[in-house]
Formats: structure tokens, C-alpha cells, sequence
């Protein structure tokens, strides 16, 4: 969920200001917010500045919570809380992202959340492994998918509705990477707006599958063909086009933003001299083996020092390297590869929905004359 604004469609469509946005979705979009990217500095976000985005409103969290897990299954199971937390607890560094981040980039904008590139965030999340909770319950021989149903609930081209996604079975179950039903992130209960009190989270896949206020675990024997996994997030080029599924997440490249901004010319500025150019480099598809940083635009590229791997597989790595900057005008970019060959493209391709967009990002840079 944490990738997509709808369009509200049918009884409950609102008016749409001039440029062609819902006042819905301006609504929807106020209470959403990304991570300062000099946020990147630390390891893990403090949950106030991990990305969020909701898609309808945030539920309440009524005592009692339980969560159902039930269809093709031996045994079905009615857990609260504290049964979940019975369990042994498992916590998984994760850093997740928004389908739609870079979405603001794109020349024409789809119409939603106008994300540039902040839609990021690294947590420590834990919880029961979605694995240890299918076993229990045993699954059927027949079930090939595991729906699941947030407790947020509105209306899509005039269908009301619970947000609900599914994932195969063999992701479900598998272990690399582990699926969490997450009551904790940083050490701490969810906070109400990332899913309290249970939210999934599975690493390596866009937020939109990470689906917050968790309360039903549903096991079918034919793929799920809800709005949520149907019909929003896939990267199609036209409306009539089936287009293929939003799963894992590209490999991205972020820097910091290095000196300090000038909100006139939107340019960062710097002093001559020895500048640190840092940040963080992640993929949901598999390990960032490279980063590399230019200072002409992407006209020309030098490798950068990449943090050798700490064992947290499915979160953010730190790069770092240094430029002696002279005075004059530049544009810095950065751009991650991961061992399948992936690697971020100069120029975002575009889809209907924005999703999936990893272009390169550019920071323009006024480097001052010398005192």
C-alpha cells in the first residue's frame, strides 16, 4: 500500500481542480510525505521520517485486534496480538520503497502521489515470519496464492472496498526473502500510520505489496484478481494493454545532497575544494555490486567506494567517494548496478502508472569562486 493513490471513480469522484488532479487526491496526497535525503546519513529511519503514503484513511487499531488466517488451509487461525508475539520474534533491516517513486519525473505526469525520489525509507521490522504462520495452518495442496486484507477501506471506480493484495505461495513461504507479519519497527509498536498494530512486509518487493492494518490471511487455489493486483500497479503504456505485474524494485542509487541550496536558481552550492559525495544504493532484484557517481551529467562515470555487504540483505548500502570541486556549474548523478546486470538508466521510461522509474538522479551544483 505504501506505493499508490487511486482515482476515485463513481458516486464518490470530487471535482478536479484545473490541472486535472482530484481534490481527493490532494487531500490524500497532504497526509503522505518523504524522507529528507539527508536522512540517508543513518542507517535506519526514525519512523517521522520513513516515507509513508496511504491509500485510504488510516483505521483506527480497536482492542481485541486478531488476525485471521483461513481458506485452503488444515487448520484455520484466529491470532491477537499477544499469540503473534508468542511466536518467536524475528527482525529483518529492510528498506522499502515506493512503487511510484520517481513518478514527478515523468513528461506526461500520471496522475498521482508526485513523488521525485524521496519515497524511501529503511526500518527495522519484527515480527512473526509469514512462513511459521502458514505451517501451522498447513496449507492445501491446491492453494497457489495467499490474499491479504488491510483493515483501510474506500472506493475504486465506484467499488467499495478493503485494500487487498496477494503474493504466490512459494514467495509466501520462502525464506530468501523472509515475509513478515511485522507488529514493531525499530524496536517500538508500529506507529498508527505504517500499519499499526500488524502490517506485512516483504523484502526486495515495492510497498504496494507491504500491506498495512494486516487482519485476514486468505489461501486460494486461483490467483487473486482484485483492483489492487489486476488493475492498479502494472506497467502498461495503454489503458487497454493487460501489462505486467509491480513486483520487486529496481536498483536505485541515492546521493545527498552535498553543500547547501539555493531556493532561487533550485541549484545546491558549494566552496572550492575537497567535497564528500555520499548516499545509498539498494535493490529488491539482487545485491548492488556497483555505484557510480559523474559530475558532467552523466557524460562521464568514476566508481565510488561501496560498504561491503553487513548482512542485512534487503536493506540500503552506504557509498561514499570525494570530488575536489572547482568553481564553475555542474550536475551530479548517481547510479547503482546489482549482480543480475540491472542498472539504473540515464532517461525514465514511462508507464501509465509511474511505477518502476529509476532514472538517474540529477542534482544541479553552483560551485562558488574562491573568497
Amino acid at each position: 500500500m505504501d506505493g499508490h493513490i487511486g482515482r476515485i471513480s463513481g458516486p464518490a469522484r470530487v471535482a478536479e481542480t484545473d490541472e486535472g488532479i482530484g481534490l481527493e487526491e490532494l487531500a490524500l496526497a497532504a497526509r503522505n510525505h518523504g524522507l529528507p535525503l539527508e536522512a540517508m546519513r543513518d542507517d535506519v529511519t526514525p519512523p517521522g521520517l520513513h516515507y509513508v503514503l496511504t491509500h485510504y484513511d488510516i483505521p483506527a487499531a480497536a482492542e481485541g485486534w486478531e488476525l485471521s488466517v483461513h481458506g485452503l488451509v488444515r487448520t484455520a487461525l484466529t491470532l491477537g496480538i499477544d499469540a503473534l508475539r508468542s511466536f518467536p520474534a524475528v527482525t529483518r533491516r529492510v528498506t522499502m520503497e515506493c512503487a511510484g517513486n520517481g513518478r514527478a519525473r515523468l513528461s506526461p505526469r500520471p496522475v498521482s502521489q508526485p513523488w521525485l525520489v524521496e519515497a524511501v525509507g529503511t526500518a527495522d521490522w519484527t515480527g512473526v515470519p509469514l512462513r511459521v504462520l502458514l505451517a501451522e495452518a498447513e496449507p492445501a495442496a491446491d492453494a497457489v496464492e495467499a490474499v491479504f486484507t488491510g483493515a483501510d477501506h474506500g472506493i475504486e471506480r465506484g467499488v467499495e472496498q478493503d485494500y487487498r493484495r496477494s503474493l504466490p505461495l512459494p514467495v509466501a513461504i520462502g525464506d530468501d526473502p523472509e515475509v513478515l507479519v511485522a507488529y514493531e519497527m525499530n524496536g517500538s509498536p508500529l506507529p498508527p500510520q505504517h500499519g499499526h498494530p500488524l502490517r506485512l512486509v516483504v523484502p526486495g518487493w515495492y510497498g504496494m505489496a507491504h500491506v498495512k492494518w494486516l487482519r485476514d490471511i486468505d489461501l486460494t487455489a486461483t490467483p487473486f484478481e482484485g483492483f489492487q493486483q489486476a488493475v492498479a500497479y502494472r506497467y502498461r503504456q495503454s489503458a487497454d494493454e493487460p501489462g505486467e505485474a509491480v513486483t520487486r524494485i529496481a536498483p536505485r542509487a541515492l546521493m545527498i545532497p552535498p553543500g547547501f541550496p539555493d531556493f532561487m536558481s533550485r541549484a545546491r552550492v558549494l566552496r572550492p575544494g575537497r567535497v564528500l559525495l555520499e548516499g545509498r544504493a539498494w535493490s529488491g532484484r539482487a545485491p548492488v555490486t556497483a555505484v557510480e557517481v559523474s559530475t558532467d551529467d552523466g557524460r562521464s562515470w568514476r566508481a565510488a567506494e561501496l560498504d561491503p555487504p553487513d548482512g542485512h540483505d534487503w536493506a540500503w548500502r552506504r557509498w561514499r567517494t570525494s570530488w575536489n570541486a572547482a568553481p564553475g556549474r555542474y550536475v551530479l548523478s548517481v547510479r547503482a548496478g546489482d549482480a543480475e546486470g540491472h542498472v539504473q538508466p540515464l532517461a525514465q521510461p514511462w508507464n501509465r502508472g509511474g511505477f518502476g522509474n529509476n532514472a538517474v538522479q540529477r542534482i544541479p551544483v553552483l560551485c562558488l569562486p574562491p573568497d
